[in-house]
């Protein structure tokens, strides 16, 4: 049996997130300005912030999330879905001059049954995305094989917003 190491999980098992599921990540991270850094935050706007997701399919994964609490898009006023907008077109406007995808991932999925981890707090996920970037692992194994760390890829965006 072969095995693959991913040591930057045990930061997350030993963060005890699981048991404090009651606590919504995004909100705890929009009202902790003095840790964009150890958060991931990219950049912060009026209304929505962009943030690396923590457990990302591909190097580059970030979320744009609304600072309000909510799980339903259609309730949320137009000048918070349209500066959503306008920081995932920089957003890929980033990632493209960083990392030079052949496409990009976008999408937002709402409840459990969408498949949303994170389902009270809607965010949108953009993901930069190669020909040929999956795997066996992710097929066979249902694991991802990711080449950069998140400091790296945070440090490699940060100064595009």
């Amino acid at each position: 049996m072969q095995r693959l190491w991913s040591p930057w999980r045990s930061q997350y098992i030993a963060s005890g997130v699981d048991s404090q599921a009651h606590e919504c990540v995004f909100c705890r991270i929009a009202s902790e300005p003095d840790h964009d850094a150890t958060n991931f935050v990219l950049y912060r706007g009026q209304h929505a912030f962009v943030v690396l997701n923590l457990y990302p399919y591909i190097t580059g994964h970030l979320m744009v999330v609304p600072y309000l609490h909510t799980s339903e898009l259609d309730t949320v006023a137009k000048e918070i879905t349209d500066e959503m907008m306008d920081l995932t077109k920089r957003s890929q406007t980033a990632l493209r001059e960083v990392y030079v995808p052949s496409g990009f991932n976008l999408g937002m999925n709402f409840g459990t049954a969408a498949g949303a981890g994170i389902a009270d707090h809607i965010h949108i996920h953009l993901l930069p995305r190669w020909t040929g970037d999956t795997n066996f692992m992710t097929t066979v194994g249902e694991s991802r094989v990711l080449p950069e760390a998140l400091e790296t890829t945070y440090s490699k965006l940060l100064p595009k917003f």
